[in-house]
């Protein structure tokens, strides 16, 4: 390390700790100072800190000047690394000693500070030049670590642009345009090619396990030949933890992969299992290039950076200080890096999102010009489509196969990106969330933001509105130029369009002041919504029924249908003057043009003949009181932290897995859905009845194949499960006291999961500081000032700090070994009484709401032993527990109904020593 360096950062480095911080200086010593102390430091500017916003957070206080953030320091040195927002995370990203206390952690960032600063030096010319005019420009904005980048790659000897080191758009590699992938074959997988692969998956260092052979046998079911159209091959496989499911069905997908050409996408629900698989690949394509090539990760657009948004981005506040322009720098070094352009992927600085709104420089509302945009042979998305189409494996989520494949009657977004192969296989792991997947993707939402987001899509912005975003007459002006009939639908579409709600529209419902048509409807709405409410000022989102329906909103209901009807006429028509230039000038069209034509018309008619018509339809049903026994509708008020958000008509199927059977499924040739959890175990013999239901596969012609795998390990041994008598679970300190004691008592590891955040927040403030004076760092979902992604990361390099999050963040808790040994319910997590949810209870049963729970319960309690040498305890915070809902817990799992003392003083004995 570099003395002169140490000696010039003559700052100390602050971090949070119990009643205030602890700070160390550039000599390494250590003292502590109180909150108050701490606030005035921090706002000094003057401290060095890792993530700024989350630190600010901890002292509640917001940054009153630039300070030395560690990690913009790490993101701009070593730009596209992943590395966890943390003293922790840092420290063993730059290979030290992982710092244990917060002392250690104060030092550890004076150090890796340093050690960044060293590595600027060891560049290659070209990127220090590079770095050079960024930290120039970032300098004049009031980047604090500008100088001392600077001192170690030289200043500029000559002028430069305003955005001089923005500009990383600049030579990227262009993409090229290949032929046509050949069309999947239908040759099978037989058992023998299975478990050969299978061996050379597992590797000569490895053990093929006896039930992971079964396995994968098991699995060449759904990648046998179709015998008929709309009867794929489904094979529905639960897997207990531990069984080896990922390289069990890699197996005999990747040999049909190579058998039968590009057509394999593997789906996930969560990213974390998305990473898994890439990784699980390198076992069969060793070589990262040929990776690359083989398997393509694909996410939704909103996922990557658009370059042309980030480029106005970038030239509209280049020269203003603050983060913002910080964050906006900190990205070009990201782009210049990446190799997607991800910005969900490991290695983006997920941590600027507190500076600037991410979604300014994502494509999420149809905003693309395509052809048109000068980023088009660089544009990430267009790449990563493109190097799918010819990919053998494609490695997808749920919500994305499931747009994707209903895209041909659903008519996907204005995109080259087209459905994948009606012979494609697919593989769904955690396929228990298909229904919710389904849920999502196939349901309709006619509100205040989804309006807005059309009108702006047909206009543009207008008034004060920030946004890149053309409308139409921008996007299309050159293309209709000498096309009068297509001009004067456009000029159709801009006047129909005033139906809708624009900027502005949620200010004008509260005062009671309503423009047009869309907005009337949505103020009729909102009362509707508060006059039916129980507590129309709830923390939460409001609902009501659709019935009885008022004169007012009736009337409301038809002035807008009417008003929509006159949009998508225009719409619809300005689509077919597109299309027919297509033909008239096929003369002299260059491809980039044809497929910008093909693409803005692929979007009117989204609009024109999905997107609108659905609103009307459910318009009518409203002023005709005409249900649809397939669907449900209500009116919701959207809530977060108790501000209204959105408002609006909701319409979701009753059953999602019908459209999930019909327009995903039976397209298929075959399916492969597995889970640990599939199935409900309620006690009866059928258990595969909800795995059916919950997955599409009894509503297609053919039954599935049905196979099932224990967990291997030993639960009477490895698990202990205690229901807490003695807890009022009304009283937040009683609760508080208990998730504090449980905590201490596992020496930390321990993840509580609540039903509402309100308990959550009630339970941080009560636990945070007796946790921390105990050495135990205490993180929470809807406190801590970081996204679900980052808080998993800190709990899992932690092996000894805690984590609070609502009932759903049980899925994104990927966390093995001994950072999760302990998992504590407040309640039972019994299904919301939403009016969605009355529905479906009366459609599939009143144990609909058992199965629901077993099934959260069950997929809870998966997430605590994943080897054989882990330990781990499951606790429920309601004496009240139905007996029924314990099968969702292996039938060896020793389950105990006591006090909290006993649960307590069994939890120090069963986890030993180290807790």
């Amino acid at each position: 390390m570099s003395n002169g360096l140490r000696a010039s950062l003559d700052f100390p480095a602050l971090i949070p700790a119990p009643q205030g911080a602890v700070i160390a200086d550039v000599h390494g010593a250590v003292a502590g100072i109180n909150a108050e102390a701490a606030r005035r430091l921090f706002r000094s500017g003057d401290v060095i800190v890792a993530h700024a916003l989350f630190v600010a957070g901890r002292l509640k206080v917001q940054p009153a000047r630039p300070l030395f953030d560690v990690m913009e320091l790490f993101a701009f040195v070593r730009p596209a690394a992943p590395c966890v927002p943390s003293a922790l995370g840092l420290a063993r990203a730059c290979g030290l000693l992982p710092p244990n206390r917060p002392e250690e952690s104060a030092k550890a960032l004076h150090d890796v500070a340093n050690i960044l600063l060293d590595e600027l030096r060891a560049k290659p010319e070209g990127e220090r030049m590079q770095i050079c005019a960024l930290a120039s420009t970032l300098e004049k904005s009031g980047w604090r670590w500008a100088s001392y980048v600077l001192e170690n790659v030289g200043k500029p000897e000559t002028a430069l642009s305003p955005i001089a080191g923005f500009d990383a758009w600049r030579g990227l590699p262009q993409w090229e345009d290949e032929a046509a992938p050949d069309k999947p074959g239908s040759l099978p997988v037989d058992a023998v090619e299975a478990r050969h692969r299978l061996a050379q998956l597992v590797g000569e260092a490895g053990e093929v396990r006896p039930e992971q052979e079964d396995y994968a046998e098991d699995a060449t079911y759904a990648f046998g030949a179709r015998e008929r159209a709309g009867a794929p091959k489904i094979a529905l496989i639960e897997a207990g933890t531990g069984t080896g499911k990922t390289l069990g069905y890699l197996a005999p997908a990747s040999v049909w992969s190579e058998k039968n050409g590009p057509g394999l996408w593997l789906s996930t629900y969560t990213r974390n299992l998305q990473r898994q698989i890439v990784q699980e690949l390198a076992r069969l394509y060793p070589d990262p290039a040929e990776r690359d090539e083989k398997a393509v990760v694909r996410k939704g657009r909103e996922n990557y950076l658009c370059l042309l948004n980030y480029e106005e981005a970038a030239k509209r506040t280049a020269l203003a200080p603050g983060q913002r322009t910080v964050a906006l720098g900190l990205i070009a070094r990201w782009v210049s890096a990446t190799r997607d352009g991800d910005m969900s992927g490991a290695g983006f600085p997920a941590f600027l999102a507190g500076s600037i709104p991410l979604g300014e420089i994502t494509d999420r509302r149809g905003e693309c010009v395509y052809a048109a945009c000068p980023h088009y042979r660089t544009c990430f998305i267009e790449r990563v489509i493109r190097r799918s189409k010819n990919a053998p494996i494609v490695v997808a989520n749920h919500a994305l196969v499931i747009s994707q494949a209903a895209g041909e009657s659903a008519s996907v977004d204005e995109t080259t990106d087209q459905p994948p192969d009606r012979r494609v296989r697919y593989v769904f792991d955690e396929g228990h969330h298909l229904f919710d997947a389904a849920d999502s993707g196939f349901a309709a939402f006619l509100s205040g933001v989804e309006m807005a987001d059309l009108r702006r899509w047909i206009r543009g912005p207008e008034g004060r509105a920030r946004t890149r975003m053309r409308g139409l007459e921008e996007r299309l002006k050159d293309i209709i130029a000498d096309d009068m009939p297509a001009r004067e639908s456009l000029e159709e579409c801009m006047h129909a369009s005033a139906t809708l709600t624009s900027e502005g529209w949620l200010s004008r419902l509260h005062n009671a002041a309503p423009r047009g048509p869309g907005e009337v409807f949505l103020a009729a709405a909102y009362q509707h919504v508060k006059a039916r409410s129980s507590n129309e000022d709830a923390f939460y989102s409001l609902e009501a029924d659709t019935e009885p329906l008022g004169d007012e909103l009736r009337d409301a209901a038809r002035q807008l249908g009417i008003g929509l009807a006159r949009l998508s006429r225009p719409l619809l028509s300005l689509a077919y003057r597109l299309r027919k230039q297509i033909t008239e000038k096929a003369k002299e069209l260059e491809t980039w043009q044809r497929a910008r034509i093909e693409a803005a018309a692929r979007g009117l008619e989204k609009r024109a003949k999905i997107v609108v018509p659905e609103w009307i339809a459910m318009l009518s049903s409203l002023e005709h009181g005409d249900r649809r026994e397939e669907f449900v509708d209500w009116f919701e008020i959207e809530r977060e932290d108790g501000r209204d958000y959105d408002v609006g008509l909701w319409r979701h199927w009753i059953d999602p897995t019908i459209p999930l059977a019909s327009e995903v499924l039976s397209l298929a040739h075959g399916a492969l859905i597995t889970s640990a959890t599939l199935r409900d175990a309620d006690g009866t013999e059928d258990h595969w009845q909800s795995a059916e239901v919950r997955t599409g596969a009894a509503h297609l012609p053919e039954p599935p194949k049905r196979a099932s795998f224990g967990s291997p390990f030993n639960y009477a041994e490895q698990s202990r499960i205690f229901i807490i008598k003695d807890v009022n679970r009304r009283d937040a300190d009683q609760v508080g006291s208990a998730y504090k004691e449980l905590f201490l008592a596992s020496g930390g590891g321990a993840l509580g999961l609540f039903t509402a955040v309100r308990t959550l927040r009630a339970v941080e403030q009560r636990i945070a500081t007796p946790l921390a004076e105990s050495g135990i760092n205490l993180y929470a979902q809807h406190v801590d000032r970081l996204d679900t992604g980052a808080l998993v990361d800190l709990f899992r390099l932690e092996e000894n700090a805690c984590l609070l999050g609502t009932d759903a963040l049980r899925d994104g808790v990927d966390v093995p070994g001994r950072s999760l040994r302990l998992v504590v319910f407040d309640k039972v997590p019994w299904p919301k009484p939403a009016i969605l949810h009355k529905s479906r209870r009366a459609r599939f049963g009143k144990s609909y709401d058992d199965l629901l729970t077993r099934l959260r319960l069950k997929q809870a309690f998966g997430r605590l032993i994943r080897s054989q040498h882990d330990k781990g305890v499951f606790v429920i915070l309601e004496p009240a527990t139905p007996s029924r809902l314990l099968s969702a817990f292996p039938p060896d799992a020793p389950v105990s109904r006591c006090g909290l003392a006993e649960a307590i003083a069994e939890i120090r004995g069963f986890l030993g020593p180290a807790a």
